[in-house]
């Protein structure tokens, strides 16, 4: 059988042998049309280039990390399929480490990325981690800042946030609620409080909040507490998937009729893989969110300039929770 060699891609695709190569190597521009020709051709010749040799000559691993807090949460699950279908389009492999409140889980990974042993981390931390240690890590963050070297991506936390409250309030809902678990680090996320008491200030409202640090599984006494102060809400927005779900069936528990006495609106609109009750949400874009943290990864991977934050919007979907 004979072997197909680069310029036999670059004749089925009708491009150059340079273009062939800008594209296996993920190096300089190509359009995405072009991209996707190429990758067309290798597949329908079954092209495949010596990769051990490639590595050794390009010091890479095409290996990038992945690094979650859980892996049993559709937020987390989804973002984790679309992290790996976006790598392999630029020849990356992706190994998943889910830390479960473990820092040394992360820690172990940064070592691996300055041993060249993976060549990036997506990180999707709630720990502290030294900004200076980070620098020469090519890293990319979800939520999280690290500092103005390391990109991020995150959601539309404050518009979004607030938009969802002033709903519920001009639907009637007079004592508005915020249940959240707050972030240990520096965090987009910190702003869906700080939306909320705003919201509060600029209609007179007295605050409802709880908002504290919690580790995943310990939502039942964030809700628990919430429920005891402030048993007279009438809406109340929940900062996560997680909480929402405890908090709805809560409320249910509590003979709440939802949404004449209680309205419930959520961060994270993953509800659809949930059979319990179509809540009124804030969806996050997370196939978004992964298809651009790996783009921006390569791209520190490959030394090239990235900004620091990049914000994406989110959807404000209809359920039944609100009025």
């Amino acid at each position: 059988m004979d072997i197909v060699t680069i310029k036999d891609v670059a004749k089925y695709a009708g491009v150059g042998v340079g273009t062939v190569s800008r594209v296996i190597n993920n190096a300089g521009s190509v359009g995405e049309k072009t991209r996707k020709k190429v990758l067309e051709a290798m597949e329908a010749l079954n092209y495949s280039r010596n990769n051990m040799a490639f590595r050794l000559r390009k010091n890479e691993t095409r290996i990038i990390a992945l690094l979650v807090p859980v892996i049993n949460h559709p937020f987390f699950a989804n973002l984790a399929y679309y992290v790996e279908d976006e790598a392999s389009k630029f020849g990356y492999s992706v190994i998943l480490v889910s830390s479960q409140q473990k820092v040394d889980k992360e820690t172990e990974i940064i070592t691996k990325i300055k041993h060249r042993e993976v060549d990036g981390a997506v990180f999707v931390t709630h720990y502290m981690h030294k900004e200076e240690e980070l620098y020469d890590c090519p890293i990319v963050s979800i939520d999280r800042t690290f500092g103005e070297k390391i990109p991020y991506v995150t959601s539309d936390n404050y518009d979004a946030t607030r938009n969802a409250i002033n709903y519920m309030i001009e639907h009637g809902a007079k004592r508005v609620g915020f249940i959240g678990s707050k972030p240990l680090v520096d965090s987009e996320v910190l702003e869906r409080e700080r939306a909320y008491l705003d919201v509060m200030a600029e209609h007179g409202m007295n605050p409802r909040l709880v908002n504290e640090i919690i580790q995943h599984g310990e939502e039942t006494v964030v809700v628990a507490d919430f429920m005891e102060k402030y048993a007279d809400v009438d809406g109340v927005f929940v900062s996560g998937y997680s909480l929402s779900q405890v908090f709805y069936e809560e409320a249910i528990r509590l003979g709440k009729k939802i949404p004449d006495d209680l309205q419930i609106v959520s961060y994270d609109g993953i509800f659809k893989q949930w059979g319990i009750s179509n809540i009124t949400s804030v969806e996050q874009p997370v196939e978004e969110i992964a298809r651009q943290v790996v783009r921006l990864l390569i791209k520190k991977i490959h030394n090239e300039e990235t900004c620091t934050r990049t914000v994406l919007k989110t959807k404000f979907v209809l359920g039944t929770t609100t009025k």
